[in-house]
């Protein structure tokens, strides 16, 4: 897919690869240039505050966040079960 950089230096990104990324209209993201000048865009880690439930310690996000999709959550158990 391709984009352009309007006049003031913004960028689309396309819906497809927001989807595929995950990316909500407010998802920080940090940029990277690296040497070989290519541009990475990657979301910012959650931020977490962890609590003790019983025995566990478990990881809380700060900000709300909108509850997973089942497909989502499908899609990522099929991943882990395949090693990907």
């Amino acid at each position: 897919m391709t984009t352009a950089i309007d006049s003031a230096g913004r960028i689309v990104i396309p819906k497809a690869i927001r989807d595929a990324a995950h990316l909500e209209p407010g998802t920080k993201v940090r940029l990277r240039a690296t040497v070989s000048g290519r541009v990475e865009i990657e979301s910012e880690p959650l931020s977490v505050d962890l609590e003790r439930r019983g025995r566990f310690t478990v990881a809380i996000p700060t900000n709300r966040r909108s509850a997973l999709k089942q497909t989502e959550v499908d899609r990522t158990v099929a991943a882990i079960r395949a090693g990907s």
